[in-house]
């Protein structure tokens, strides 16, 4: 989708590069330019280089110059050798652009950041991307307009289908539970497809909460059996006495009924009571950050609930990507050359791997 923006304004792109590298070339004219800057009393100092292959660097490039928009037509009156000067139009085009990359620039840095957040983080930038897109889909401009259409038709067709992970860590979000996902699935999706969407996480949802009761359950009965087989063999300093009273009053059965009464279910469907207690909000004397709230920490600390912090701490650790922020990043596509092509898949794994780990240790 950033490559059908980008696409748009190719030319554009090149001449804005062009001049970049025509200023950043000589000393001369960099402080020429410099000077106009601290004439205009502009924050920024200095224009930036972009990798072609990448378009987060592209994207930084083109808002750097954008910065800058004011500069260029009086360092070209100075500078008459300068044959790569971008029109008004150009920049009223490479700003548009830019306004609608920003959120998928903000977007990946989130799901494919080198520190990888909770999985509940992910709905809210979808919904953002898709938020922005129906906006502008109508636009005014025909060049938005145009742009636009192209990237919703990608969009609508890769997040088409209901995404059950990235909708399940946003429900164990305290902060947004069901409510997030009545207010996102009817921007995400078809009208006609909402209500069967949200009913498709919800019984996902009870199912694998079910599976987490049951493991639970076998756990709990497992303690049990053993703690009652203790009962039943007393060691041989326990005296006859106490052991016949173990018998007679038939303490042991008593106690093997309760416990497998007990351990069938618990006494409330956790679920249920999370869903009734409401959203986790900002209390004016709460030193709670809601807006940066860490929710694995926060089921950490909770103790009200026994099953769900197990299946939230499985759920939140989930990344929606495995693909390295580079890679992300990368217009370029990964090319094996025939020598390299000879090599067992085992081997290229290998290979892949300890790359990634000498990157980890040595930066």
């Amino acid at each position: 989708m950033v490559q059908d923006g980008l696409s748009r304004i190719r030319e554009i792109v090149d001449t804005i590069r062009d001049s970049v590298e025509f200023i950043n070339k000589i000393d001369g004219r960099r402080l020429q330019f410099a000077e106009i800057v601290r004439q205009l009393q502009l924050p920024e100092k200095m224009l930036i280089y972009d990798c072609k292959t990448r378009w987060n660097s592209t994207y930084e490039m083109l808002t750097c110059a954008l910065k800058f928009q004011d500069v260029f037509p009086r360092y070209r009156d100075r500078e008459p050798n300068n044959d790569f000067y971008p029109t008004t139009k150009d920049w009223e085009k490479v700003s548009k652009v830019c306004n609608i990359l920003k959120a998928f620039w903000t977007a990946t840095h989130v799901i494919s950041g080198n520190d990888y957040p909770t999985a509940n983080l992910y709905l809210n930038k979808v919904f953002r991307i898709k938020v922005l897109l129906d906006s502008k889909v109508d636009d005014e401009d025909d060049f938005v307009r145009s742009m636009v259409q192209k990237m919703k038709l990608k969009f609508d067709k890769y997040w088409g289908e209901c995404n059950l992970l990235m909708s399940i860590a946003t429900i164990l979000d305290p902060r947004c539970k069901m409510k997030v996902i009545n207010y996102c699935f009817p921007v995400l999706y078809p009208s006609y497809e909402v209500q069967s969407n949200i009913g498709k996480i919800r019984q996902a949802l009870y199912n694998l909460y079910d599976e987490y009761v049951e493991i639970h359950v076998s756990s709990q009965s497992g303690s049990s059996s053993q703690l009652l087989i203790g009962h039943d063999h007393p060691t041989k300093s326990s005296s006859s006495a106490s052991s016949s009273v173990s018998h007679v009053s038939g303490m042991s059965e008593f106690l093997t009924h309760i416990a497998s009464v007990e351990s069938v279910q618990p006494i409330k469907n956790e679920l249920d009571t999370y869903f009734e207690d409401g959203l986790l909000i900002a209390a004016d004397d709460s030193t709670v950050d809601i807006v940066n709230l860490d929710a694995l920490k926060w089921w950490k600390d909770i103790t009200k609930y026994k099953i769900l912090p197990k299946m939230t701490a499985d759920i939140l650790a989930i990344p929606i990507s495995t693909v390295a922020s580079e890679a992300t990043f990368s217009a370029g596509t990964r090319v094996i050359d025939s020598y390299r092509a000879s090599l067992s898949p085992e081997t290229v794994e290998m290979l892949m791997c300890v790359g990634d780990w000498c990157r980890k240790l040595h930066g």
